[in-house]
This record gives structure tokens, C-alpha cells and sequence, in this order.
């Protein structure tokens, strides 16, 4: 590497801004984000980052302006552009799950199935990717372009809508019913051609994505040591539900071990009662950044 070789990251600006950043700062790169900027400052000086809404950016990584980026396999789709997809990154704005793009009516509305929108009016973000699917099932429907506040344009401008979700939730609200599922999605690392072709620039992008799936996996784990009898071991293991075969080490005393394992926090609530009364002690809980396989 050159002292001026940088690697050009496109970095989704709007919804998905915050988590993304979280997660680009679990994996290890701290991005800085000024209100005003696009340039957001970064703590890995081979890293030049910008923020850009994140159905633009399979785009400009395919035209060469970014030398990778994260976005949605949605826009990905949409834009029918030719990249490398380098990984799968399962995050979302609000959880760590895949979101659905679903196609949508008003509760009142008597379409229940793709079929019964034949000669309909359909409003979307991803006109691409709804027409794909209407050409699958065979109907014929028009599909106009939607800028925004897609939820409240059915029944009064348009039959249906086809709008991402996460939760359902916004659908809800605004008292629509989910007719299909359309398209699943979830952020991907991706990568330009030519940059792939370039052995600094494809171990950085390797070694980011290595890092990034790494935060992920930690995402809803951690770590839990504890000390206990030889004599208790067995009766220990049986209640560790462990990511791997747990770690067991010999203490300086020779009847006692300690143990060391990772496991979803979900369980831990429920497991550190029934380690303790097994005979576990010392029993720490700690946070995990990272979780590499």
C-alpha cells in the first residue's frame, strides 16, 4: 500500500444511518458525523467515507466512485446493477432482522390475492422490482413511482402499495392489510468489480467484512465465566447452552476449574440462578464487541 491509498466507502445516509454506524463502530471503525457533512471523519486513515442514501449507492459502486459500500439487496435489484455482493449483513433500523418488502391495501379493500389488482394502480419506491413481480403472477397493473408517504395513498389514489416494513407496525396504524410478501431484504457489503481485482483494496474490503459479521455475531451474546468444583462439572455443563464447547481451565487450587462459554443474553436471566445453586461462583457477565467463527 501507498501512504495515499484509500479505500472509498459508500455509507447509507437516512434510516438506516444510526445502526449502520453503530455497527461500523462495534466492528472497530469510528465514523464521526458532522450535521452538515457527507464526509464523515473516520479513525482508519485507509478509509475515506461518505454518506449517501443507500438506493443510490449500489450505483456509484458499480460506476467506481465508491470502492465498496453497504446498502439493501433491494437496491441492489432495483438499480440491476453488476457488483460484487461481498457478504450479508442481517441489521435493520430498529432490529437485527431481514425487512419485507410487502404488497399492501387498505383494510376495506375487497383485493385479496396479486390476481385481483389486474388493470389496478400500484405506488412504490421500487417501481423495478414491483413490476418484476407483477410480470411473475402475470398481471398487468400500473405502477407509478412513489416520493413518500406511500401508507396513505390507498384506497383514496391508488388500489395498493408495495412498501417496505420491519415490524408491521406503520401499516397497521394506517389500517392496511398485507396481501403478499414481494421481496425480502437485508444490508449487504458490496464491492466494484475492478476494486475486487485489487489485492490491497480486496483484503481491505475482506477484512472489513470479516469484522463487520464479527459485531453482528455478538450482537445479542455474551461472554459468562464462573469457577466451580470438579465434582460439579458435569451438572454445570448440562445447564450451559454454549455457542461452542465451552472453555475449561484447571485453577491453581486442583479440585476447581474454571469455565468460560458464550451464550445469548436472552438465557442468561435464566441461567445464572441455576449455575449458582449448582455451585458455580465468581459467575461474571460481560458485553461482547465481537464474535469471529
Amino acid at each position: 500500500m501507498t501512504s495515499m491509498s484509500k479505500l472509498k466507502f459508500g455509507l447509507p445516509k437516512g434510516s438506516l444511518q444510526e445502526s449502520t454506524l453503530q455497527l461500523l463502530s462495534k466492528a472497530g471503525f469510528n465514523f464521526s458525523v458532522s450535521s452538515r457533512s457527507y464526509f464523515p471523519s473516520v479513525d482508519d486513515e485507509e478509509l475515506e467515507g461518505m454518506l449517501i442514501r443507500a438506493q443510490e449507492i449500489p450505483r456509484y459502486v458499480e460506476d467506481g466512485v465508491f470502492d465498496a459500500g453497504l446498502t439493501g439487496y433491494d437496491w441492489i435489484i432495483e438499480n440491476g446493477v453488476d457488483v460484487i455482493s461481498v457478504c450479508d449483513l442481517v441489521y435493520s433500523k430498529q432490529s437485527m432482522r431481514k425487512v419485507k418488502w410487502v404488497l399492501a391495501v387498505h383494510e376495506n379493500s375487497p383485493v385479496k390475492s396479486v390476481k385481483d389488482l389486474e388493470g389496478k394502480r400500484i405506488a412504490t419506491e421500487v417501481v423495478g422490482i414491483t413490476k418484476a413481480y407483477l410480470k411473475k403472477h402475470g398481471v398487468s397493473a400500473a405502477v407509478e413511482f412513489s416520493w413518500g408517504a406511500t401508507e396513505v395513498k390507498t384506497p383514496d389514489l391508488v388500489d395498493a402499495i408495495v412498501e417496505v416494513t420491519e415490524t408491521g407496525s406503520s401499516l397497521r396504524a394506517n389500517k392496511l392489510r398485507i396481501v403478499d410478501v414481494v421481496l425480502e431484504s437485508n444490508t449487504k457489503l458490496i464491492a466494484n468489480k475492478a476494486s475486487w481485482t485489487d489485492p490491497w483494496k480486496r483484503e481491505k474490503i475482506e477484512n472489513m467484512a470479516m469484522l463487520l459479521q464479527g459485531a453482528i455475531n455478538a450482537g445479542s451474546r455474551v461472554g459468562l465465566k464462573m469457577n466451580l468444583k470438579k465434582a460439579d462439572l458435569e451438572k454445570i455443563l448440562t445447564l450451559i447452552p454454549a455457542l461452542r464447547k465451552p472453555t475449561i481451565s484447571q485453577l491453581s487450587d486442583s479440585e476447581w476449574v474454571a469455565i468460560e462459554t458464550i451464550l445469548e443474553e436472552k438465557v442468561v436471566r435464566a441461567i445464572i440462578p441455576q449455575l449458582k445453586r449448582a455451585g458455580a461462583e465468581g459467575i461474571i457477565e460481560y458485553p461482547l464487541n465481537k464474535v469471529i467463527y
